[in-house]
């Protein structure tokens, strides 16, 4: 049977590498009349989908759906400033000299950790390690970095000292704090307000930002002027009616209160829908208020919401096309008849939401990293400056690893060695040494070109902190929150990777596991029953040696 191309006719005969490289170029050329990018050039589009590990989405029976920051996306700088605003009220109210405070959405990034002990916001590499620091809102260098930590590595296991900042509304949070350690140190906090420590100052500004939310007054402004703070995504609301012509079970779990997810997605999705359609058609399953993250780990009573205004009666049974509020990932696995990895779910909470799904329910997630637009973006417009930056970085690596054979000819000449190296001359040692000379002052000078160009590559992500992957914050997160599911005698599996990165299955691993541990039992077992023969045959030896003793 000969193959046929893309067009429907039968292609050459011939090797494969042929038969490819002549339905690559039809393809090519297809792309080109229907005006679509081809993949090469695709790939330089900040809204892209990177993963390390495949995703079969014809397994995807389901696929589910936070709100905030994931379907809808905010303003950042209005939406979290809002917050600020309202916490900084609050301290006010306490007593704290706050005046003159502004909100700087730009002094942090997701990714840090608070310490709060010593009032600082750090980034730490994947294995924990502390690279950068700042104390209040002044950056520390790297030397006062190493004396103050040393060789401590963040653990998130220490509840009461380090907070990881892993969503966009944690913000306002380390902005407020990283303030009120400055006022803290100045010294300018009321006496009468008594003693307080970085630790402290945590716990009171904490208390002005919830008490922010629980008034009620922060999201009644925002639904009351929604175009303010949200950024409408019209490519959204028609992909998700894509996913639902395509067979896809859609359904949207959120913490978010029932008026306040129906006022949102109404202003971001309606009007990109057909005219007969709401949001609430695009989902099968709607469950608000969900309590995540203990809607993925134990069940909760549920409740159905049979109005508009939000009346709700109990149910215990989760019916197709229903709103829900409250219950647990099970009833809706249950109503869906769909498990597992089948069900792909999708959030901007590395924990609650990605974390948490995986390892209670073996849900496939995706974690949305909205931040990767603006530093993909980035890189892509700075790629002749790093370009000239990275021949400057080989050009130093070829000069140190000359500087260090002709260091390491020197070394065994004076100790009469025979052992010749790769950069072996004929030199006299005194020639060798000046050459040494010149190559060390020529590093020197790569030294002063190159680190201004790293400080101000990294300034093009952040000005503080920089990158926010370049040290790999969500392996650190990731690696830090298996030692949290330990706690709570739970298992982790799979990575979090950039973006909507798609975590692959780990059952190779789990049944290698489950492989050894069968083994180690098997072998258990057999030892057991060769001490047993062992034990049998002393005994029988006892009354062998014994035959002519009485007893």
């Amino acid at each position: 049977m000969a193959l046929r191309g893309i067009d429907g006719h039968a292609v050459c005969e011939g090797p494969i590498e042929q038969v490819v490289r002549t339905e690559t170029r039809e393809a090519e050329d297809l792309l080109k009349k229907l005006d679509i990018l081809s993949p090469p050039l695709s790939r330089n589009s900040a809204r892209g989908i990177f993963c390390s590990r495949s995703l079969n989405l014809r397994s995807i029976s389901a696929i589910g759906y936070d709100m905030d920051y994931t379907l809808v996306h905010y303003n950042v700088k209005a939406w979290e400033g809002l917050a600020y605003d309202y916490c900084m009220e609050n301290l006010k109210k306490m007593g704290f000299p706050v005046d003159g405070l502004t909100f700087d959405p730009d002094l942090v990034i997701r990714g840090l950790v608070i310490d709060r002990e010593r009032g600082n916001l750090v980034k730490a590499d994947r294995f924990g390690c502390i690279k950068r620091a700042m104390h209040g809102t002044k950056m520390l260098s790297t030397q006062a970095v190493r004396e103050i930590y040393g060789s401590e590595l963040v653990d998130l296991r220490i509840e009461g000292r380090w907070v990881f900042l892993s969503t966009f509304f944690s913000v306002s949070e380390a902005v407020a704090y990283m303030q009120m350690v400055d006022i803290l140190d100045d010294g300018i906090i009321p006496a009468n307000l008594g003693y307080f420590d970085y630790k402290g100052l945590y716990k009171a500004m904490g208390i002005a930002l919830v008490t922010a939310h629980l008034e009620g007054h922060l999201k009644n402004e925002i639904m009351s002027n929604p175009e303010q703070f949200v950024e409408l995504d019209p490519e959204l609301p028609v992909t998700l009616l894509d996913q639902k012509e395509a067979g896809k079970k859609l359904v949207l779990i959120t913490n978010s209160d029932y008026h306040y997810t129906d006022k949102m997605m109404r202003y971001s999705f309606n009007r990109f829908l057909p005219s007969d359609m709401g949001w609430r058609d695009l989902f099968d399953i709607i469950v608000v208020s969900a309590n995540k993250p203990e809607f993925f780990q134990i069940s909760h009573p549920m409740y159905e919401l049979v109005t508009d205004e939000g009346l709700m009666r109990p149910c215990f049974k989760v019916q197709i096309g229903g709103l829900y509020s409250g219950g647990s990932a099970k009833m809706v696995e249950s109503s869906l008849n769909i498990h597992g990895n089948n069900i792909l779910y999708i959030g901007d909470h590395i924990y609650t939401d990605v974390n948490q799904s995986k390892v209670n329910l073996q849900w496939r997630t995706a974690l949305i990293c909205r931040e990767l637009e603006e530093e993909y973006n980035a890189l892509i417009h700075s790629r002749g400056y790093r370009q000239s930056l990275l021949e400057l970085i080989n050009q130093k690596e070829v000069v140190g690893d000359i500087l260090n054979q002709l260091q390491l000819t020197l070394q065994r000449r004076s100790k009469r060695l025979n052992a010749q190296t790769i950069a072996a001359t004929d030199m006299d040692n005194e020639n060798l040494s000046q050459s040494m000379k010149k190559l060390l002052v020529v590093m020197q000078k790569l030294d002063g070109k190159i680190a201004p160009m790293l400080e101000a590559d990294g300034a093009l992500f952040n000005k503080s902190f920089k990158s926010l992957g370049r040290f790999g914050f969500l392996k650190f997160a990731n690696r830090n929150f298996k030692y949290q599911i330990k706690k709570r005698k739970k298992v982790m599996t799979g990575d979090v990777i950039f973006c909507a990165h798609l975590k692959e299955d780990e059952k190779k691993e789990k049944n290698k596991k489950k492989n050894e541990e069968e083994e180690k039992n098997t072998e258990k077992k057999e030892n057991n029953k060769r001490r047993r023969r062992r034990s049998d045959n002393m005994i029988v030896d006892m009354y062998d040696d014994d035959d002519d003793k009485e007893f």
